[in-house]
């Protein structure tokens, strides 16, 4: 019998971390490149991008996500690429409110789908917020989610359905799916242990994750992020249940308590995982395979892998 592959995402910035919080985050487009290359070298099979400015602030310009892509594509990296129409909660994606708080900027957040990547993220969900003593709101009306859901599959993107509770899957992604928005199989990341910040969000735990699982719509594979000290259990439980794996200073910044991370570090440390569990680390070209791409449907988005030149 065949070894059953799984995806490894590696998530190396994120849109929310600082470099005064981990010396080893990479937020420059030479730094993110490096980092994703070395992480390819290590068996991740997938990289979420999070662009950041020249003073490390998010955006979602789509100029520096080219950078980055070119980057990654000129190093002769096959990784699936997938850009952010998140953002982040400071630089160019947040704006203020009239009433004190602070929203993420949708006309900010569209701009991810223009860099010419394979998949991107869709937050089809509406969440509030609290970071550094400013309440943010993510604005994201059923409206809203299908514009994202729309402008990428005329682009050719694949999204990654980003859910932070089961009513995020059962309501907006299943909706947005079932409308027809999407080609199975469907790739949803399931994100636990940020409830502190974001309200309405799942705690971890493997009842937790267990109950996300079954909402699931059919023809779906899923992954974690397991935020902060949880990566490394909720990664294992994925695995356990059929899922995928997700890693990267994204999501944590330490590999053990009071040692900080390196992405490479935590990728190397659930592949090896991975493998003790009698399972084998997709290639890029296994993953694309086991999520659809590319899509069917829509233009071949720029740096979509020429099957001849990798």
């Amino acid at each position: 019998m065949t070894k059953r592959k799984v995806i490894v995402t590696i998530a190396p910035t994120g849109g929310m971390a600082h470099k005064a919080q981990n010396r080893h985050l990479p937020t420059q487009p030479h730094e993110i490149a490096d980092d994703v290359e070395r992480c390819w070298n290590a068996g991740a099979s997938v990289v979420a991008i999070h662009a950041r400015r020249p003073d490390d602030g998010a955006t979602c310009n789509a100029d520096i996500y080219r950078d980055i892509n070119t980057r990654i594509r000129d190093q002769g990296c096959d990784i699936v690429i997938n850009n952010s129409t998140g953002g982040g909660v400071h630089g160019d994606m947040v704006k203020p409110l009239t009433d004190g708080r602070w929203e993420i900027a949708w006309e900010e957040r569209i701009k991810g789908m223009d860099a010419g990547a394979e998949m991107c993220t869709l937050d089809a969900t509406t969440l509030n917020l609290s970071f550094d003593g400013r309440e943010i709101l993510m604005d994201t009306p059923l409206s809203k989610g299908r514009e994202l859901a729309m402008g990428m599959k005329a682009r050719g993107i694949k999204p990654e359905w980003e859910v932070f509770s089961p009513t995020h899957i059962l309501q907006d992604t299943t909706t947005l799916i079932e409308e027809g928005h999407d080609d199975g199989p469907h790739f949803i990341n399931l994100v636990m242990n940020v409830h502190r910040s974001f309200q309405n969000a799942m705690p971890y735990s493997p009842r937790y994750l267990q109950m996300m699982v079954d909402t699931l719509p059919k023809n779906s594979l899923f992954c974690v992020s397991g935020i902060g000290p949880s990566q490394l259990e909720a990664n294992v439980a994925a695995l356990l249940l059929g899922g995928h794996a997700r890693v990267g200073l994204e999501d944590n910044l330490y590999f053990r308590q009071g040692e900080i991370a390196t992405n490479v570090q935590l990728t190397e440390r659930i592949v090896r995982i991975i493998r003790e569990l009698d399972m084998e680390p997709a290639t890029p070209a296994e993953a694309r395979a086991l999520m659809g791409l590319p899509r069917a449907q829509g233009a071949r988005p720029a740096f979509a892998v020429d099957s001849t030149v990798f």
